[in-house]
Parts: C-alpha cells; structure tokens; sequence
C-alpha cells in the first residue's frame, strides 16, 4: 500500500474530507469517536454509511469471529480505516496521519476488514424471486410486457494496476489498464451477482460465457430473463435490445412517438435497463476508489470490487433511503454521473454473431428467444397503438 508523493495529501478530486483537515492534530480513536458520537450525517460522509448500519456491519463481522478488539483498535475503528480509504479513495500517508498508525499498521488492518467482508459477502447477494418486481407491475409501460424480467446485466470497466509484463491482456478497447467487471442487478438498485477480475481486453460476451459456466454461476430462474445491451446476445435468460433499431429514452420527452414495434421495444427496454447505469452510479459515487487504479496487489484490486458491491447490497438492505441511493433511484438521474470521470466510452450497436457463444444453446433455443422477443415487442405496440387512437 505504497503512495506516491503526489498523493499524500489524500485528495478525492479537490476534495479533502473536512474532518481529516479538522483531526490532523488529533489521533484515529478520537475521530471514529466524534465521528460515531456525532449527527448520522458525519458518519455518511466519512465512513460511506449511517450510524446504525456501521455499527451493525461490526457487530456481524464480530459475531462471525472475523473482526475482534486489539490493545490499540477497537473494531470500530479498523472498519473505519477501511471505509475512509475506500470511501475517498485515500493512500496510506494520508490515512497515517489522520489515525497516527504505522503504514503497516493501517495496511494490516485494512486487508483485515476486506478479508472479512468478503467472508460475508455471498450472504449480501440474493438471486432474483418468484414475484414480478414492483418496478415493472406498477409502470403499465412495463407490465405485462417485461413481467418475466428480474432485473438487468451490463459490464464496467474499472481501472486496474498491474505490472508492465501483465499490462497487455488489461488494456482495453479504449487503451486504458482496467478489469472487466460483469453485474446482473435488480431493478431496485441491489446487486444479484458480481463477476470481477477479468482483464480489460476481454469482450463482454466472453466475461458472460464466464458467468453462466462457471462453479458459482449466475442463476436465471427457469422462465425468466435479464435485459442486456447490444453488446450481447439475445438467447435464453438474456433479451437485447433490436439490430438497426434506435435505442434511446425519447420517451422521457413529451411528444414523441416511435415509428414501430422495434422502436418502442428498443425505448422501453433502454428505460429499464438504466438500471445498471444507476447501480454503477452510486457504487462508484460511494466507493471512489473504484474511478481510480489503487496500488494494491490485483488480488486486492478484485476483492475491491467485490466487497464494495456486498457492501452496496448491505447499505441498501439496511438503509433503503440512504442519501446516495436517492441521487440514483430516479430513470432521468443517470445525467448526474456526467461529472465523474468515464470508466468506458460509449460504442455504437454492434452485430453480435450468436455462432461465437461458448454456451451450448442450439438453434431452436436461440429462434425460441427471438420469438419471445418479437412477442413482447408485438404486444407493446399493439396497446400503444390502440391508447393513441383512443386518445384522440
């Protein structure tokens, strides 16, 4: 956990946490003190979380006997190391002064709480249920059409640091260091499934096929499906959006019409499917770390991703409310996220030849998905077209 001069001084961006500049003459205890014995607000914005979900995060990570009280740090203040550093994407100098430990003390400690996190992480990771998600039987754009969705996958490219003899396989499409990160969520901002660690060259299909084939695989209830981009295929469990059709969100804006089957489906796909761009906002708005390619060890960089989502799913879990999940609840706040630093350009609609998939789906299952998809499109229109005329 080595930093560079240019980062000591432990800046988000321009931003430093206005209690380290307040604490540096202080020392760790008493921060996580007045933090913890402060308003809920100051433990959000220090340690990512309110107080009451911090506190039950430690009691968990106690009663499971992955955390205990040393001489020196309670738990408390162990798990309050880790979330600084990941919560403002601090370097070890920055975090030494504040807590006035030894660099190898605050790095110990650190690997401790994320060991431990992801000792617990698959318990923060429900798969999908049996009932329609409210999201879509309460939006009569989406029901009955979409009913069988339970949510939506998409990849994030995350920076990564690795060695010059490792860089050439992590060095994405856009020239940058990164991993391929795969997340199936539910339309509710939870995550369903994470698959990190896969290096930036590779396509997102391929990262998929890894998924689906895998031991711990993603799980797609027998009927149902997830809504992908154009970047997959459209085969069982998994519906894209239509080849050659445009695919936006002009719904959003008063007026507008579509021109057919293909292109309402494409609009009201595109409306749920932000689900993704959402989740990824407010995972990478709470976990800045993430934006940046922290000097650990890539094992380190994997587990980061993985337990900044188990996180996600228990802050969510606990505090449905929170204040960083309301900036990403709304469909139209993806527009917030354009001050962030892109992780991925945009690509334009892509063929994606269905002959290179590594899972065996035979041509019958795949015609059986395009037919279920014309289906839901072919339904879609009818009823729009029947509430235009009615209107009128």
């Amino acid at each position: 956990m080595e930093s560079s001069d240019d980062e000591k001084d432990g800046v988000y961006g321009n931003y430093v946490p206005k209690d380290l500049a307040h604490n540096l003459a202080s020392n760790g205890t008493k921060f996580v003190d007045e933090v913890l014995n402060g308003q809920s607000g100051r433990c959000l914005e220090n340690f990512r979380m309110d107080k009451p979900v911090f506190y039950k995060l430690c009691d968990i990570l106690q009663g499971r006997g992955l955390l205990r009280h040393t001489n020196r740090i309670k738990i408390e203040e162990q798990l309050a190391i880790f979330m600084f550093i990941v919560g403002h994407n601090l370097r070890t100098r920055a975090v030494q002064e504040l807590f006035r430990y030894s660099g190898e003390t605050i790095s110990r400690h650190f690997n401790n709480v994320l060991n431990a996190i992801m000792a617990v992480s698959l318990e923060f990771f429900q798969p999908p249920g049996t009932d329609v998600p409210s999201e879509i039987s309460e939006d009569p754009r989406f029901y009955p059409y979409f009913k069988d969705s339970v949510g939506a996958v998409d990849g994030i490219h995350i920076p990564v640091t690795v060695g010059v003899d490792e860089q050439g396989p992590f060095r994405n499409k856009n020239g940058l260091l990164s991993q391929n990160v795969l997340a199936a969520c539910s339309f509710d901002l939870k995550f369903h499934y994470v698959l990190a660690g896969w290096e930036g060259s590779a396509s997102d299909l391929r990262v998929l096929n890894s998924a689906l084939t895998r031991r711990n695989k993603l799980q797609v209830p027998e009927g149902r499906y997830y809504l992908v981009d154009s970047k997959y295929a459209n085969m069982p469990g998994f519906i894209a959006p239509y080849q050659g059709a445009p695919y936006h969100s002009n719904e959003l804006h008063s007026g507008y019409h579509p021109q057919d089957a293909k292109e309402l489906f494409n609009q009201r796909h595109s409306l749920l499917r932000n689900a993704t761009d959402r989740i990824f906002g407010a995972l990478k708005e709470r976990f800045p770390i993430l934006m940046a390619a922290p000097p650990y060890p890539l094992q380190t960089q994997v587990k980061l991703v993985v337990a900044a989502c188990a996180l996600h799913n228990f802050i969510r879990r606990e505090k449905p409310d929170d204040l960083l999940f309301k900036m990403y609840e709304q469909e139209t706040v993806i527009q917030m996220e354009e001050s962030l630093p892109p992780l991925e350009v945009e690509q334009p609609m892509t063929y994606v030849n269905t002959h290179d998939l590594d899972i065996a789906f035979d041509s019958k299952q795949l015609e059986v998905s395009l037919q279920l998809r014309d289906s839901i499109a072919t339904e879609m229109w009818d009823d729009y077209i029947r509430d235009l005329s009615s209107a009128m």
